[in-house]
């Protein structure tokens, strides 16, 4: 497969710009790979193709307010500041994205908040936006990050092109997200609302919880024409004994195991035996998964509608089929779906 199997044209109205009034009343497309059918329902309709006995793998990452805004010593130029991943606590070093980044160099410092009671010194360059950053703060590390989540923005994703609102933090969420962690949501997770679980743990489906926290790289378009050239960023996840009980004893039982999300997916099919049973992990995973492959697990994914040569919509490929893929795109931009991170949802069965 090429990168050029992956592109379509994508009209702008459809990338969604806010979500759904309500979680679960999003559209959800179902697509079944055994007869090629395409039905469309709304979310919650998920609960009639669950019996007694299934597994629905959850990413409980929480995302954190990683988005600051801060001034340039001297200038005064407001620069903005895209906190990555922490890589070492004691010392306040993070990794974090610049914009405009051509302003920000090594010994540069820059002052965040009202009172400028955070202030961050550029340690280091990572990659053309990329920069190292050591905050300087008088405080606790408990206090420290709290400054961070109080002076942090919800990180939607640069195409909406709308100021943030206070919906945000809580909608940029998904209900039962845990360990924080994430830079951007895992957005197949934001349609289930609190009333869509507890029918479904009352009609006997069960729940396991992994972590990956998503990172940017996630959302990077690939930029070569063979695919087997592209490196994914590493992003960190954890399985857990418990999950993986949960998971292994449904497949034991004929039971179905869904992937709630592409990052489910990519930690479940990171730490697979060869006996094709799930292993607890602690660490981290660049997989990157493209047609064609072997999914050990799943039987079935819920995902969102991505955008075009997107490492997601690979991995989509790779287990719908790439023509009955084709089909069902270009039936949801026919029937006007929308894309994205507050988009429409597809079950894949």
């Amino acid at each position: 497969m090429k990168l050029s199997h992956f592109n379509f044209n994508l009209p702008e109205e459809l990338l969604a710009e806010f979500p759904a009034e309500n979680r679960d009343e999003s559209r959800l497309m179902v697509v079944n790979r055994k007869t090629g059918e395409i039905e469309h329902k709304m979310f919650k309709d998920i609960i009639d193709y669950f019996d007694d006995g299934d597994v629905m793998v959850l990413n409980n990452t929480k995302v954190f307010p990683a988005r600051l805004y801060g001034n340039k010593e001297k200038t005064g130029a407001r620069i903005e500041v895209f906190l990555l991943r922490e890589l070492n606590a004691e010392q306040r070093l993070w990794d974090v994205l610049v914009d405009p980044a051509r302003k920000i160099r090594i010994g540069n410092k820059l002052y965040f908040g009202d009172d400028d009671s955070l202030v961050a010194e550029v340690i280091d360059n990572t990659t053309s936006r990329g920069r190292t950053l050591r905050f300087l703060y008088d405080g606790s590390y408990e206090e420290f990050r709290e400054k961070l989540v109080e002076l942090g923005e919800t990180p939607i994703p640069k195409y909406i092109n709308r100021e943030v609102t206070p919906e945000d933090a809580d909608r940029y969420q998904t209900i039962y997200a845990k360990e924080e962690g994430a830079v951007a949501a895992p957005t197949a997770g934001l349609h289930f609302s609190k009333h869509l679980m507890k029918r479904l743990e009352i009609k006997g489906i069960n729940f396991a919880e992994v972590t990956l926290h998503v990172g940017l790289g996630t959302f990077n378009p690939v930029e070569v024409e063979d695919l087997s050239k592209h490196k994914m960023d590493s992003e960190e996840m954890i399985i857990t004994q418990e999950a993986c009980d949960i998971i292994n004893a449904a497949k034991a039982r004929k039971n179905k195991v869904c992937c709630v999300g592409t990052t489910s997916m990519r930690a479940m099919e990171s730490s697979v035996s060869s006996m094709k049973t799930l292993n607890p992990y602690v660490g981290w995973t660049n997989k990157f998964i493209y047609p064609p492959y072997d999914f050990s697990l799943a039987d079935c994914m819920i995902t969102n509608f991505h955008t075009p040569k997107s490492t997601l919509l690979m991995m989509i490929s790779a287990f719908c089929g790439h023509d009955l893929m084709r089909k069902a795109y270009d039936e949801a931009l026919k029937e006007k779906y929308r894309f994205y991170s507050y988009g429409d949802a597809m079950l894949i069965i």
